[in-house]
């Protein structure tokens, strides 16, 4: 079989087991053609009955006749078939004693064949085929044959770990924007990687286990990839869930045989991706102590323990999950590094967009300003995937450039989803814009909200509109006042349809959602009302990395789940009653701005202003840039 050196098969061998694999597999369908030959070989007799054969050789046809232990060939003279041909028919199992005499009557030439014994070999053959093939299938197992990860299914136990799998040259800490903090703590292994003899004259001893924590999209990969560029050295990449499989030891030999190679090549990196898929804590799984996963730890928490201070290998693993792995895989002599990776900042955003917007043609970067502040919450992945779609947008429209309208259009895309053709009745349409619009009117005259984007009631997504704000500056901390300003507007459109038509729908269901459980963690969580005071009430806890909460058992009396209930209302039906009064100071600039709506489905934040009036906004003088 073509193979490399590091294992893999030749790109242009196009059989998944290789040369050597598909002549095996010819050798054995040969073998079992040899084989049903042997065992269905025949004459070239014609079969017929056996009183066909008593008539052929009562009309004197037959010149000759051949007597086995169970049948009879006899070779008759064929009128225009030319020359002799054979018949064979069986004999009745109790025998015949009239045939010999029948044949000597007609004077048919008599001979007699002793039955013939099946050969030694031939009962032998099946088993060698079946033996040879499972010796050669289990070689190609334990990776003799193909010799490594490329050499088929020999990767099952030796793993893809005998060289590099990927070179991690060409990516170095300049294209890692956003991550300042984790850039630095990573920064300072590469010296040691670089020059690990000078750490060893003193006895220095760098962490050789670091983790990479964050949500998905941050760049923990890529910064694993930034140090061994950064380096220049030989960068081994892997997934936690490659080292599990069906067959126990497996996953620890595959741990093994990745950590020998990067010893092998060191100063080099190791980097596992989702670490918690194999590092969860022990003693969980359906086999005690002894299912694979627990092996597979076991085996990386040996490997990491048998690195001496000689050794440049640093070992960096990912993870969204910091609060599942096991404690002994963060003990100091491990992965006793840990290194946070947070979602950008609207500056980091910014850097973001400019690594990924290096190569793409734009008509202006300003444009980028604009979208570095209308996404918040977006990690590099998700910029990374809206500027790709900025691309599709520009390269739909036949146009070489990308222009700021496919930027946003990408934008609304990602948040909201693709744009959907729905067949809404005028009547609903109407309740959708006096809808968004009372969220919109809330939002500009409501001191402390966020300054106005853009409204919509062109349907995306799960969502048949949108009212869009953008964050002056990136919250770490929820004031109060901030807190009661977005309850009041996300009432407001439920506000704005009992005013204006005097009916409530099923719209405002995500709306009432979100406010309910922003005014519960006002008073369970953050201690803003007067009644409870700063106790810790809540009933679930928020993760970190994955964005959804995780219910735990309530530690509190009812009669206090009963005032948290009671506290949560009152401050819903507080900021319902301010939406309804503000609605109905600015009802007639309301009406215009519903008039507008209708008319144009999408309005900027001019336009929003022209119905609204700038002379008595609040958000006057906070015009988004």
């Amino acid at each position: 079989m073509s193979e490399r050196g590091d294992g893999q098969n030749d790109p242009k061998d196009p059989s998944p087991w290789g040369a050597r694999g598909a002549v095996a597999l010819w050798l054995f369908v040969l073998a079992s053609l040899v084989l049903m030959s042997l065992f269905n070989q025949t004459t070239q007799s014609e079969p017929v009955s056996y009183s066909e054969i008593k008539q052929l050789i009562r009309e004197g046809r037959v010149t000759s006749a051949v007597i086995e232990e169970y049948d009879i060939v006899v070779t008759l003279e064929e009128t225009g078939a030319g020359g002799a041909v054979q018949r064979r028919a069986v004999i009745p199992p109790q025998g015949d004693p009239a045939l010999l005499e029948l044949l000597e009557k007609n004077d048919v030439a008599i001979s007699a064949r002793r039955p013939q014994g099946t050969s030694f070999l031939v009962y032998l053959l099946p088993w060698l085929l079946i033996i040879g093939f499972f010796v050669w299938w289990q070689r190609r197992l334990t990776g003799q044959l193909g010799g490594g990860y490329g050499g088929g299914i020999g990767g099952l136990f030796s793993g893809r770990f005998s060289k590099p799998t990927e070179a991690a040259s060409g990516i170095t800490f300049a294209d890692v924007a956003g991550q300042d903090q984790a850039k630095k703590e990573v920064a300072e292994l590469v010296e040691f990687l670089r020059e690990p003899e000078r750490f060893q004259r003193v006895g220095a001893e760098v962490p050789h286990g670091v983790l990479l924590m964050g949500p998905p999209g941050t760049g923990k990969t890529l910064l694993a990839k930034a140090l061994a560029g950064e380096a220049d050295v030989p960068f081994f990449s892997t997934s936690g869930s490659e080292f599990i499989e069906v067959f126990v030891g497996v996953g620890a030999g595959r741990v093994r045989k990745m950590f020998e190679a990067a010893r092998k090549a060191a100063p080099s990196v190791v980097f596992i991706d989702e670490l918690d898929s194999i590092g969860r804590t022990r003693g969980t799984g359906l086999g005690g102590g002894h299912d694979e996963r627990e092996q597979t730890l076991n085996q990386i928490l040996a490997e990491l323990d048998g690195f001496g201070g000689k050794e440049a290998v640093v070992v960096l693993a990912a993870t969204n999950r910091p609060d599942v792995l096991d404690p002994a895989l963060l003990r100091p002599g491990r992965f006793d590094r840990h290194v946070m990776l947070n979602l950008p900042d609207r500056s980091a955003r910014r850097a973001i967009l400019d690594i990924h917007a290096r190569k793409l043609p734009l008509a202006g970067t300003g444009d980028l300003d604009t979208i570095a502040a209308g996404t918040p919450g977006f990690s590099g992945a998700d910029l990374k995937n809206l500027l790709n779609e900025a691309a599709i947008n520009a390269a739909r429209r036949h146009d070489d450039k990308i222009t700021g309208d496919d930027l946003q259009e990408a934008r609304d895309k990602v948040m909201m989803g693709t744009v959907r053709t729905l067949a809404i009745q005028p009547e609903e349409r109407h309740r959708l814009a006096v809808h968004e619009a009372g969220h919109t009117a809330a939002a500009y005259f409501t001191p402390g909200a966020d300054p106005l984007y853009k409204v919509t009631i062109i349907p995306r997504g799960r969502a048949l509109g949108g009212t869009h704000m953008l964050s002056r500056e990136e919250h770490h901390t929820l004031p109060e006042e901030y807190l009661r300003a977005q309850l009041v507007i996300l009432l407001a459109g439920r506000a704005a349809e009992k005013a204006l038509i005097g009916t409530v729908s099923s719209g405002a269901d995500d709306d009432i959602k979100r406010a309910t459980e922003m005014a519960r963690s006002m008073v369970a969580r953050w201690g803003m009302t007067d009644e409870l005071g700063p106790v810790d009430l809540r009933q679930s806890e928020d993760h970190p990395f994955l964005g959804q909460s995780i219910a735990r058992p309530r530690e509190h009396a009812d009669e206090t789940a009963a005032r948290v209930d009671a506290a949560v209302i009152g401050l819903l039906k507080e900021a319902e009653a301010t939406a309804l009064t503000l609605i109905e100071d600015h009802r007639e600039r309301l009406i215009a701005l519903i008039e507008e709506l209708e008319a144009r489905e999408v309005l900027e934040f001019d336009a929003i202003e022209a119905c609204l009036g700038a002379g008595e906004a609040v958000q006057e003088v906070s015009r988004p840039a």
